[in-house]
């Protein structure tokens, strides 16, 4: 009746005209109400549907009502699914995955289990009816169950993987869309960051012979375990070079994971990017890895300590930092150093040690597996007691047991497998355990397929089913989660306090740097090397400013040192000991001639050279001292020594000789050697004198050489306790016998007569000593060199007032040598005039474009710059600027860490 009403009423009210325009609109108001409740109403009834749908698609557990605990975790898991769902998909499938499979396993174990100890049979008796029949059905129903069970598992990790590919693909595409100023900065990702940090503090452990505390990920294993290929797998590209059962990792290979745009990998120390995607840059990359590992190891040795730094990026790389170390061998095979396997071990437990690394221990089945009965052979591991015994509570350490695919072909002993699985076959613990498929047996294979057939093998594998293998234990992509998840925690556990470490170690170094130098600022290395490469170019200009008379003075006595040997011994003496003044003249002219034909220019323009060069290395060393007097100085120049002696070493290397000027060296000393005719009375007293002093240096250097001869003298043995032996006191005598013959011959011939060797044998026989014909000889050579010295310098003398009257025809004296001198001294004038100026015009610019050159060498080679710039002062502050970079960057790191929380 109350619907009747309300139909009439209504019909009245339609049937009415509108008095006003307000109630009208009023009308047109209330119409959206009704069309908000009709819509959800319709969305409700839409969730309903995909709620019943989403039932429909579970399986029927209802059988299992009458087991209470099992029930109740059933059912805690299902409303956490539910509650899980509004935030995010991905993570509620894989929760509600894994406890429905750990219920339903339980509940097969407590089902099927033949190996089940009393405990779990009686549990199993309170559980299963008595009766033969219920019990089959059972059985039936949880076999069932365990069908659908893996199918919605299968289902739910399909749609887990289309999740995460469309994820990447958003990324990448995110990642190449942002150019913006914020976007450029995002780029340097906080794994980059830490990665530059870990290059830093290995190269200052390296120099200072220290060990950082900061996490990595250490992949440790026995050789051809499958290291590689999990890391590989890991970075999503086969990276690493591949050989067949030979050793082929023999450096620790630091790998940078983080997330790009593209699917690229760089060395640390190089612009090149390689295409990961390209084979033909996957194999430049393995190349470049190998050729950086052979020429790491050091000769006679099969590894080496040296660390390989690589980043590699990609879409949807997790992000962490891993070092690859060379596999630990059970045999030292031919080939290689004795020392391998212990230089493999030490060098792991270096790596492992750091309290903060992450083990990622390595074990692969062709190692586990018995030859005999392919059954899991544990003794035969080599890498688990290593770990175990650095890692004893396993609280860094994850276990990976690779090729899991073998132990489907050689399932003998299953349980043993679960046992390794659980941490209970070995004696080592782990944080966890998991098991992963790196290939099918072809190397040629690549990344994404052997991926697929892993994901295709953990599908329908039965060591899963049958409980061997735990969802939450399988494939790679656990595992490299895991890994991340764990390392990032421990670097945010840890790196604050490496932080505050380094600050004290900052601290000490520049309390230590005030109490040492005092006044002195902190210069490292290169700053200090362009402080001495201003001095060395500045010492450059000032020698330009020598005065050109006190060049050519130099030059002179610098060519006259090095030539003046070969000019008396093979010219002068020979010809003043000829009999007659034209056969003195002829030798001479012989000689001269020879000798500028042959080697003279050649050897005084090198002599030019040299001597700039030795006056560059004096003012160089005289700057030095000067500098290291100055009270205000903030460098000690000693620093400078070995940098200012590399340079001129290096200088005199790279330096060449101009034909050209040895061409005109040559026309101009031949001018001068063949002028006889003395111009002027000064010149030939100038020669006269140059002759002198020259016979009288000689003369030095005869009697010197007979005193050590002889030994002591008469007041040296009685004023100094000295004392004779009895060869020298042999050749004494025999000096006193050649005295006595020259002085009653003073022209003398250089050789003695057969007769005169006699009488002095026989002179000596009679006072008691023998005397072999060497002595006699040598003996002579010396005492008569000595006298025809004395003879020279006497003419010499006479000679020198004797320029008037040289060449009378009653003129006894021997003046031939005077004229030999002063030719010399002429071609010295003429060649010294021609070196300064060559000097001045030229070689002062190549000195200063080879300075630089020299500099530049050495300024690009860091190793030469450590061994040249030496000294406590470089390296505390080489140390201490180390220190503050390291500081520095970690500050920064922690800052961006505590953001990105």
């Amino acid at each position: 009746q109350l619907h009747s009403y309300q139909r009439q009423s209504i019909r009245k009210y339609c049937s009415e005209k509108p008095k006003t325009s307000n109630f009208s609109s009023l009308i047109w108001l209330l119409k959206p109400r009704y069309i908000i409740l009709g819509g959800v109403a319709g969305i409700g009834a839409v969730i309903k549907m995909k709620y019943d749908e989403l039932k429909s698609a579970l399986p029927d557990i209802s059988w299992l009502n009458h087991f209470n605990d099992s029930w109740t975790r059933i059912k805690a898991t299902t409303s956490q699914f539910l509650k899980a769902s509004d935030n995010s998909e991905n993570q509620a499938s894989k929760s509600f995955l894994s406890n429905i499979a750990i219920v339903y396993l339980d509940i097969l174990n407590k089902d099927g289990s033949d190996k089940a100890d009393d405990k779990s049979e009686t549990s199993k008796k309170s559980f299963i009816n008595e009766n033969a029949g219920e019990n089959e059905k059972l059985r039936e129903r949880a076999d069932k169950a365990e069908r659908e069970l893996v199918e919605v598992q299968q289902r739910l990790q399909h749609e887990i993987d289309k999740l995460e590919k469309t994820n990447r693909d958003l990324r990448q595409q995110l990642l190449k869309i942002g150019k913006s100023e914020k976007t450029k900065h995002i780029k340097k990702s906080l794994i980059d960051m830490y990665s530059d940090v870990l290059d830093l503090l290995a190269d200052y452990d390296a120099n200072y012979d220290t060990q950082d505390s900061l996490p990595r990920v250490v992949v440790v294993g026995d050789q051809s375990a499958g290291k590689t290929s999990v890391l590989e797998m890991i970075a999503r590209a086969r990276i690493f070079p591949r050989g067949s059962g030979e050793m082929m990792t023999r450096s620790p290979v630091m790998v940078t994971l983080s997330e790009g745009a593209r699917h690229i990998a760089h060395f640390k120390d190089s612009d090149r990017e390689y295409d990961l995607n390209e084979e033909t840059e996957l194999n430049a990359l393995r190349q470049e890895v190998e050729r950086r590992m052979k020429a790491s190891v050091e000769n006679g040795q099969t590894v080496s300590h040296e660390t390989i730094s690589m980043s590699v990026k990609g879409p949807g790389l997790q992000r962490m930092v891993l070092v690859d170390l060379p596999g630990i061998i059970s045999t030292v095979t031919t080939g290689m150093a004795s020392s391998t396997r212990n230089d493999i071990i030490e060098m792991s437990k270096k790596y492992m040690k750091n309290p903060n690394s992450i083990i990622l221990c390595i074990q692969g089945n062709n190692t586990l597996f018995s030859p005999d009965d392919g059954s899991v052979d544990a003794e035969r591991s080599i890498v688990t007691d290593l770990v175990s015994s650095v890692d004893k509570q396993g609280k860094r350490t994850i276990f990976v047991l690779t090729k899991a695919d073998l132990a489907e072909k050689s399932l003998a002993n299953p349980d043993r497998i679960k046992k390794t699985l659980e941490g209970k076959l070995f004696p080592m613990k782990a944080l966890g355990y998991f098991a992963v498929v790196t290939g099918r047996g072809n190397t040629s294979d690549s990344i994404e397929t052997i991926r697929q057939y892993e994901e295709e093998y953990f599908r329908n594998s039965k060591l899963f089913r049958s409980n061997v293998i735990k969802v939450t234990q399988m494939n790679t992509q656990n595992l490299s989660r895991a890994v991340s998840e764990c390392f990032w925690k421990m670097v945010k556990e840890s790196v604050e306090q490496q932080s505050d470490g380094y600050k004290a170690i900052r601290f000490n170094l520049e309390t230590e740097w005030k109490n040492r130098f005092p006044g002195r600022r902190e210069l490292d290395r290169n700053e200090l090397f362009d402080r001495g490469k201003g001095e060395i170019l500045d010492t450059v200009i000032t020698l330009s400013q020598v005065q050109p008379k006190e060049w050519e003075a130099k030059l002179k006595d610098k060519l006259w040192e090095s030539i003046s040997e070969h000019f008396i011994e093979k010219i002068y003496i020979p010809a003043a000991q000829t009999e007659s003044s034209s056969t003195f003249n002829t030798f001479a002219d012989i000689k001269l001639k020879e000798w500028s034909q042959s080697q003279l220019s050649g050897n005084c323009v090198a002599i030019g050279w040299e001597t700039l060069l030795s006056e560059f290395a004096a003012a160089l060393h005289k700057s030095g001292t000067v500098s290291h007097n100055a009270s205000l100085s903030s460098v000690d120049s000693k620093l400078f020594d070995g940098l200012k002696d590399a340079v001129v070493a290096i200088c005199s290397k790279n330096h060449t000789i101009s034909s050209n000027n040895i061409e005109k060296m040559h026309v101009i000393q031949s001018n001068a050697l063949e002028d006889l005719t003395v111009p002027d009375k000064q010149q030939w007293e100038s020669a006269a004198k140059f002759l002198e002093e020259t016979i009288a240096k000689k003369l030095v250097e005869a009697n010197e050489e007979w005193s050590e001869l002889t030994g002591p003298n008469f007041t040296q043995r009685w004023m100094s306790w000295k004392s004779t032996t009895p060869e020298q006191m042999l050749r004494n005598a025999t000096g006193l016998e050649f005295q006595k013959l020259l002085q009653s011959r003073k022209n003398h011939k250089p050789r003695l007569d057969y007769d005169e060797v006699i009488m002095v044998k026989r002179n000596l026989e009679t006072q008691g000593h023998t005397v072999s014909e060497e002595m006699i000889a040598d003996t002579w050579r010396i005492q008569y060199r000595s006298h025809f010295l004395q003879m020279a310098a006497a003419e010499a003398q006479e000679c020198k007032g004797a320029f008037y009257h040289r060449n009378l025809e009653n003129n006894e004296l021997k003046c031939d040598a005077v004229v030999l001198f002063w030719r010399m001294q002429s071609m010295l004038h003429s060649s010294s005039r021609f070196l300064r100026q060559q000097v001045i015009n030229h070689e002062f610019g190549r000195l200063e474009e080879e300075a630089k050159q020299a500099l530049e060498e050495i300024e690009d080679d860091n190793e030469c710059k450590k061994k040249l710039l030496i000294g406590d002062q470089v390296i505390l502050a080489e140390k201490l600027k180390k220190v503050k970079h390291i500081q520095t960057r970690l500050e920064e790191f922690v800052r961006s860490l505590n953001e990105d929380k």
